[in-house]
């Protein structure tokens, strides 16, 4: 129980620390750092599928574009359409830029 606390509090000083940080170069490095390889492309993806999804292409053609899964696509599918979705409120970010 002590460890899971110990991650969550590590989890929110990152999550600050990140949005805390307006230097795009040093977080996309901090987190090629922080990540492996496969960790990395695990993220990009999902964040590419998100995005994807949210411009309208369907799950099939994510699947083929992105070389994923029905079943991952579909989680974020349904992550997405969650009511006060974190994906949907970083998307809408994302588009502020």
């Amino acid at each position: 129980m002590e460890e899971r606390k110990i991650n969550e509090n590590a989890m929110q000083e990152l999550s600050q620390t990140l949005a805390e940080c307006t230097d795009p170069v040093l977080i996309e490095d901090f987190l090629k750092s922080l990540l492996t390889d496969s960790e990395s492309a695990g993220v990009a993806n999902r964040w590419a599928l998100v995005r994807l999804l949210d411009e309208g292409m369907s799950q099939r053609h994510i699947a083929k574009e992105l070389g994923l899964s029905l079943c991952n696509i579909t989680r974020g599918s349904k992550e997405l359409k969650k009511e006060d979705s974190p994906f949907a409120v970083m998307i809408e970010e994302f588009k502020k830029l």
